[in-house]
């Protein structure tokens, strides 16, 4: 197999690379033509510099006092992420979540292209959700041989996670996108990137709750208002 084409590269630059894309697609719809580092900084929050070692990695140059030409910028990091051929992946669990990213049209942004559902429920196999056939997963390991499909994405539950990775591993599948509740153990060979819902929403949930004890800190100290001794309207004396 060859060597992973981001190993080595900082996995926060690598996830920082996404958005600067979006931000870039967007100015471009705008018809700007050139951007600098400062102003995606700007746009995004992050410091000029993150940004300047961040596009740095895709091999880019920009030009002094100028910045980057926006349509190369966007081919350099569609080349560096390998977003700008289509890859095709196998979804494996046509439960609701299953469902969802069958319906995502943003993948073709991405290049992502996602060619077949499989599910063990005989009540979900044979039906059509957004196009795609739920189909048999013992059909898989055929299947991806005769494709050459290299991704699977894993929206199953947790218990059956393992034995369904294990599948994809024997069908020749190389990078897992794991959506399920559960550690895989596969060989070294095989990349995996968790998708860990639970843990997401604890850190939303975990700062919302900080946000609020913040409010309430802050509402506690201001001095009360004074209170208003005017009389209500209809108190108000009436003039001939």
């Amino acid at each position: 197999m060859p060597a992973d084409p981001l190993k080595g590269y900082p996995e926060p630059s690598v996830r920082r690379l996404p958005l600067y894309l979006r931000l870039l697609k967007q100015l471009q719809a705008k018809g700007r033509d050139v951007v600098s580092c400062t102003h995606i900084s700007d746009d995004l929050g992050f410091t000029s510099i993150q940004v300047r070692k961040d596009l740095a990695m895709t091999g880019i140059v920009g030009r002094p006092k100028i910045g980057y030409e926006i349509p190369s910028l966007i081919q350099a990091i569609e080349d560096f992420l390998g977003w700008n051929n289509v890859k095709d992946a196998f979804l494996v669990g046509a439960g609701s979540l299953g469902h969802a990213l069958l319906g995502y049209p943003g993948f073709d942004e991405y290049g992502l292209n996602i060619v077949a559902a499989f599910d063990n429920d005989p009540a979900k196999i044979g039906r059509t959700v957004h196009g795609k056939e739920i189909l048999p997963i013992e059909r898989l390991e055929n299947l991806a041989r005769r494709m050459h499909v290299l991704i699977g994405i894993l929206t199953v539950p947790g218990e059956a996670a393992q034995p369904a990775a294990d599948l994809m591993v024997r069908s020749g599948i190389r990078a897992i996108w794991n959506y399920a509740p559960a550690k895989l153990d596969v060989p070294e060979f095989v990349v995996v990137e968790d998708v860990r819902l639970a843990a997401s929403l604890a850190v939303l949930t975990k700062r919302l709750k900080e946000a609020m004890h913040h409010t309430a800190n802050n509402d506690a100290s201001q001095p009360a208002a004074a209170p208003d001794h005017r009389p209500d309207d209809d108190t108000l004396p009436t003039t001939a």
